[in-house]
């Protein structure tokens, strides 16, 4: 008798399709970021020019997805709407902390020695965009399972996103009174340097959506199995 594909199934295959991509744009993203143009004022310090904004959208992207699945989740009620949300928030500030640690190893190239932080706008609002989804995961640890707090959760996530449009545009908002660079536009960057920011970010939207995906299918498996394994009990 055939038996039915489970939804994580689908994510199985997904994952093999999507390492096979990250694998070949990973390759591809260091060597166009090895032959990039050495910045004439900051030297290879401005290489991270390839790293550090892709972390940031990856971190947006992240803590937009558990806005949608929280808002999912209070729609529907289905657990794997839920844990879309988890999966969107840890693989977020993964991507945030390690946009806030490229930041300041870039600042102290640009900025000079001993510039590894100053409280500019920008800085201080992604320094608190990481602790208002830390403070998501411990909720989400310390009362893991129960529906009260995913429900309170989901909303905190969704109340959370409004500090990602203010990130993005605080610098224009202050009148660019601030230390941190302005957001790149196009014709910003400098000849040979638009290829490997673009391969970049393609890299980094790769290994978001791989690492999303593998996140959200072992919630989904480890929500199914204390499921099972509560019903075996109440049965027993």
């Amino acid at each position: 008798m055939n038996q039915s594909s489970s939804p994580t199934d689908g994510m199985t295959r997904a994952l093999r399709v999507l390492g096979w991509i990250l694998l070949g744009l990973s390759s591809v993203f260091v060597w166009v970021v090895v032959n990039a143009p050495i910045d004439s004022v900051q030297g290879i310090m401005q290489k991270i020019l390839y790293v550090h904004p892709p972390l940031a959208y990856g971190a947006y992207l992240g803590f937009v997805v558990t806005a949608i699945g929280g808002g999912l989740f209070l729609w529907h009620g289905e657990e794997r709407h839920d844990q879309l949300a988890i999966a969107g928030a840890e693989v977020g500030t993964v991507f945030c902390s390690l946009m806030l640690i490229t930041g300041p190893i870039w600042a102290r190239g640009a900025w000079g020695p001993g510039n590894w932080w100053v409280w500019d706008a920008r800085l201080t609002l992604t320094l608190l965009l990481w602790f208002v989804y830390l403070a998501y995961l411990l909720l989400r640890s310390f009362t893991e399972g129960e529906e009260r707090t995913a429900r309170f959760a989901s909303i905190y996530g969704i109340l959370g996103v409004v500090l990602i449009p203010l990130n993005y545009w605080i610098i224009d908002l202050v009148g660019g009174n601030a230390q941190h660079p302005e957001n790149i536009q196009s014709g910003s960057l400098g000849e040979g340097m638009g290829l490997p920011f673009l391969v970049g970010n393609l890299t980094f939207f790769f290994a978001f959506v791989y690492l999303l995906v593998l996140r959200w299918r072992v919630g989904i498996v480890r929500a199914e199995s204390e499921r099972l394994a509560y019903e075996n009990e109440a049965a027993g």
